[in-house]
């Protein structure tokens, strides 16, 4: 059976930003995999630690689990991958005037799904990667001889100062050009005391930037063939090309990790609030299906397509939980304590369980390594920990609805095979089964660890259990001795237990032996 997604990319040159990333991997496996007549895709990659573009490339794919059933399809799929010397925040995306002249020469599709992700970003590099960039991109698209579309990856977040998100652009959170010229000139100091002000009611300045991009792409994008995909918080692959491929720490992950490895036992969060999460592989065949869509149907203005989960299989915040459940079956090495998840919206009791749980803990296991003369870390994670929980906590407790008419006329539009090869439909996703198959991704792909030593790692969880046990049963004779001492009203009450218990045994005692 034909796929008319994979006719429309048979022969296309394409350019992709953020290709060294997490969407990036998954979307350059899956278009080279289900559209294996692809020519070529340009990847504009930064130099990274001394490794030159090329190297960065070898490693990140191939050398990656992800690209096996690629590599047995198609060997040398690494021929159509061709690096481009690339620094978003430099001018001209710091590309040179012969590369840029061959892009502008060849490409026909370009996705932007490069960004900064990290929530407490500072401001100005915030926007020079999510909104600076975004506007070289299009200025670099614009010059494109050949472009039949230019995919714009934002977030479903973008207008998390909304409660109810439309498939439309909204205004900017501010005059964005008399922002960019004011972060221009001002010190690092001064825009970090104005932050607060400028961000509002978002809580971020990801998220402030990323709706910045939208008015820029909305602005800039006239008279090109642009579109938006705004994701959700985007989880490991529910099914392609495997289940539950995850290779970074970025949002629940790092959390998941943190409460295997019993770093941490309570988060803040409603239980009931709707979380919505969105399996990047899902993300990924709605990128790659929109731009077909988008280059074939040729749309009057600006298509924006909200690929969220909540409006047909809600997720809700408490069936988190049941993470700690899964890593007691399948257990992370070496462990601080056993795992444990929970939700509160106590906002004390929560730092009483952190502190208990985690940052005393954390001190103690410092304090030991500095001892045996090792370097201590363990403050720095607890430390790090409690600020992802407080970054996070804006979208544990509230809740948002997105339209989705868009993405359900696309669903329309695509024939009975592409429906099936690039699966979108939420409703068949089983969140337990996903659930347990992201947390085993973090196991075997962030943390390389061996699926082998299960029993070793269990046994290490017994022993946890146990010494849990005993330690709090000696703070209990510790406490109860403390009292005996300290209160002639324990001592009574220890003299009645005893005396009821030894009542108790010779009463027994005579009663076996008649």
């Amino acid at each position: 059976m034909t796929s008319p997604v994979a006719e429309f990319f048979a022969g296309k040159t394409l350019m992709l930003t953020g290709g060294t990333g997490f969407i990036g991997k998954v979307f350059i496996e899956k278009v080279l995999r289900s559209c294996p007549d692809v020519d070529k895709v340009y990847l504009l990659v930064r130099p990274k630690a001394g490794q030159a573009p090329v190297d960065r490339m070898r490693i990140e794919f191939l050398d990656c689990k992800l690209f096996d059933k690629l590599r047995k399809a198609q060997p040398n799929f690494d021929k159509k991958l061709i690096p481009i010397h690339s620094d978003l925040v430099k001018p001209n995306l710091g590309i040179s005037d012969e590369d840029a002249a061959r892009l502008q020469e060849e490409v026909q599709i370009v996705v932007h799904s490069a960004a900064t992700i990290r929530f407490d970003e500072k401001l100005k590099l915030s926007l020079e990667l999510n909104v600076v960039a975004c506007q070289k991109m299009l200025e670099l698209a614009r010059g494109m001889k050949r472009l039949e579309v230019f995919e714009h990856v934002s977030t479903a977040y973008a207008h998390c100062d909304r409660q109810h998100i439309e498939e439309i652009f909204y205004p900017p959170p501010t005059d964005v050009d008399k922002l960019l010229d004011a972060v221009s000139w001002m010190s690092d100091d001064m825009i970090t005391n104005i932050t607060p002000q400028l961000l509002g009611k978002k809580p971020n300045t990801y998220t402030f930037t990323k709706a910045i991009a939208e008015h820029k792409i909305k602005e800039m994008g006239k008279g090109l063939p642009v579109c938006v995909i705004r994701p959700s918080i985007v989880g490991s692959t529910w099914k392609d090309p495997f289940p539950g491929w995850i290779d970074n720490l970025n949002g629940p992950s790092g959390l998941f990790i943190a409460c295997g490895k019993g770093f941490i036992s309570t988060m803040i969060g409603d239980k009931d609030t709707v979380f919505d999460l969105n399996p990047v592989d899902f993300v990924v065949n709605a990128m790659i299906t929109i731009a077909w869509h988008t280059a074939v149907t040729k749309p009057t203005s600006i298509p924006i397509y909200n690929c969220v989960t909540s409006h047909k299989n809600p997720f809700t915040v408490g069936q988190l939980e049941s993470i700690q459940d899964i890593y007691h079956k399948i257990p992370l090495e070496k462990g601080l304590r056993r795992p444990s998840a929970a939700f509160t919206t106590n906002q004390p009791l929560y730092e009483y369980r952190f502190a208990i749980g985690s940052r005393i803990p954390s001190h103690l296991v410092d304090l030991y390594l500095r001892f045996i003369g090792q370097k201590p870390k363990m403050v720095k994670i607890s430390n790090h920990l409690t600020k992802m929980v407080h970054t996070l906590k804006y979208f544990t407790q509230n809740d948002w609805v997105w339209t989705n008419h868009n993405g359900a006329a696309l669903q329309a539009a695509l024939s009975e095979h592409d429906k099936k090869a690039y699966f979108m439909d939420v409703a068949e996703i089983h969140w337990p089964t996903y659930l347990e198959q992201w947390c085993i991704g973090t196991k075997q792909y962030i943390l390389n660890e061996d699926m082998l030593a299960i029993p070793a790692a269990k046994r290490h969880l017994k022993m946890l259990r146990n010494f849990r046990w005993a330690f709090n049963t000696l703070l209990l004779i510790l406490m109860w001795r403390f009292l005996i001492a300290r209160s002639q009203l324990a001592r009574n009450l220890w003299h009645l237990v005893t005396n009821l218990f030894f009542k108790f045994v010779r009463f027994f005692g005579i009663s076996s032996t008649q």
